[in-house]
């Protein structure tokens, strides 16, 4: 696995060659400071912890502080850890967009948008009973009937709900990388990323 955390700067459109336009998403990775390098004598494992993002020092704690001063770098806000890795990196060494090359299919996983208590419509996709169905009264987008009468005289678990919808993980495959503009580390990938402007997304391959 290669990967790198980025923010979310925006969307546009850009002009390929043959004159078409595509929609991308505008991501700035990086660049990522390597904050420790676990191995399989030691840990079991092979990984390297990547971060992303100044903090302040007074919203560090001292272990915090003494964790990023091992690698000789600031405190950071943002911290993954990258199993297996591709990119032989040592404690301390930076990685950039540079890993990936234009052309290139990527995984981005982010936090998608909130969207508070939303009903069964917007949050399930249901049609609701239409205009006026069979007597109908201000019901045309409640969920209809959720459980069983006499059997099982419950509500399964799982069932379709109005509920909070949004603000949770989620990873987007197969996205194209169309172009790559190293000075400014910025990625642009045609499609959309989840999360708002500025949140912070994990690009991996």
């Amino acid at each position: 696995m290669k990967g790198i955390i980025g923010k979310k700067i925006g969307m546009t459109s850009i002009f390929e060659s043959n004159g078409k336009q595509t929609a991308v998403t505008i991501i700035e990775a990086g660049p990522n400071v390597v904050t420790q390098v676990k191995t399989l004598e030691s840990d079991g494992y092979n990984a390297i912890q990547v971060s992303f993002g100044e903090k302040k020092e007074k919203h560090t704690t001292k272990a915090e502080s003494s964790h990023f001063a091992k690698a000789s770098t600031s405190p950071k806000r943002f911290v993954k850890e990258l199993r297996n890795p591709d990119v032989q990196k040592a404690l301390g060494e930076s990685i950039t967009c540079e890993i990936f090359a234009e052309g290139e299919t990527i995984d981005v996983v982010g936090t998608s948008k909130g969207k508070g208590f939303q009903g069964v419509v917007k949050r399930h996709g249901f049609s609701g009973v239409g205009e006026a169905t069979h007597g109908q009264h201000d019901r045309s987008r409640a969920p209809g009937s959720v459980g069983g009468s006499s059997y099982p005289s419950r509500v399964f678990k799982g069932m379709r709900m109005a509920g909070q919808t949004g603000n949770e993980r989620v990873k987007v495959k197969g996205l194209k990388i169309v172009k790559i503009f190293p000075e400014k580390n910025y990625i642009l990938v045609s499609g959309s990323v989840p999360g708002h402007i500025g949140s912070i997304v994990l690009i991996q391959k």
